[in-house]
């Protein structure tokens, strides 16, 4: 039996929070072809390149996953794609859209993870920030729609302040700033666009105990409007401090009125997971998570 993964109510306010989201956002994108920004990173006979170099399909199957990233590295700003997951049963199965520092022990990421589903059910996506090495913030959604029947957008946005993760210009995530608590913050280390296909059926699915169905295979994601606009590194000093970047400006200080809505629908009706709320790794919740929006 198929599972309904959202209500009629749930669907008019989806709609009318992605067309007032579409009215707020100024239109700044420029989506590259893959060739422009990315360069294949793992498994090139796994990654096909379609409509010109415009878009691309990852390949999962037992041989192998695959990758990308980001031919530069970047200190703030925003970074997204669009994205079509692996439709039917998908569970053991992980895609990645990610930030990281590439470094080690001093590691800065920003995640979205993709983890897979049996069919029927909802896919939920994880998130995760590293500052300066250390993690363990993960925060899981339930995806409101069915992410493999289109594509749908995936961003993160990135300045001095805070780092909102959107999907479809819906923020799921905010991060805030908060050096002022001794909470790292990622600001001194720029960072690569990555993404990922794999297979991590020890964890991904109902925390592995839902395991790769591999005669289903090979698995497909297919990504397209790719878009990176920030500081890149190297490059000009004063680019990461220039207080007229727009993503430094006071409209992306905090959210404004119609995301500040759908953010706290999103944690209401979708959140599945909070590591904030979790006493059995916290006993007392981290100090960030008390900053609210």
């Amino acid at each position: 039996m198929v599972v309904s993964l959202f209500s009629s109510r749930d669907v008019f306010f989806t709609i009318s929070l992605c067309l007032f989201a579409a009215l707020y956002r100024p239109v700044l994108s420029r989506p590259a072809k893959f060739e422009d920004d990315f360069r294949i990173t793992w498994s090139d006979s796994h990654i096909t390149q379609t409509d010109g170099g415009r878009a691309i399909q990852l390949r999962l199957d037992p041989s192998s996953g695959c990758g990308f990233a980001s031919k530069r590295q970047y200190l703030f700003g925003r970074v997204s794609m669009k994205i079509k997951l692996i439709p039917g049963d998908s569970a053991g199965t992980v895609a990645a859209f990610y930030m990281n520092s590439d470094t080690d022990s001093v590691r800065d990421e920003l995640d979205f993870e993709f983890l897979g589903n049996r069919s029927g059910q909802p896919y939920t996506v994880q998130t995760n920030v590293f500052a300066h090495g250390k993690g363990d913030r993960e925060q899981r959604v339930n995806l409101w729609f069915d992410p493999s029947r289109d594509f749908h957008e995936y961003a993160i946005s990135w300045n001095h302040l805070r780092i909102v993760f959107y999907v479809d210009n819906v923020p799921i995530r905010v991060y805030k700033n908060n050096e002022a608590k001794k909470v790292p913050y990622p600001r001194f280390q720029p960072m690569g666009v990555y993404s990922t296909l794999w297979e991590a059926d020890d964890w991904a699915t109902r925390g592995g105990q839902e395991k790769i169905n591999w005669s289903g295979a090979p698995f497909y994601a297919y990504y397209k409007d790719f878009d990176i606009e920030g500081c890149p590194v190297p490059g000009p000093a004063y680019c990461p401090a220039n207080p007229k970047n727009w993503w430094e400006g006071s409209a992306y200080h905090q959210l404004n009125p119609v995301e500040a809505r759908s953010y706290r629908w999103v944690r209401v009706n979708h959140m599945v997971y909070d590591y904030c709320t979790d006493k059995s790794r916290f006993p007392v919740p981290p100090p960030e998570c008390s900053a609210g929006i």
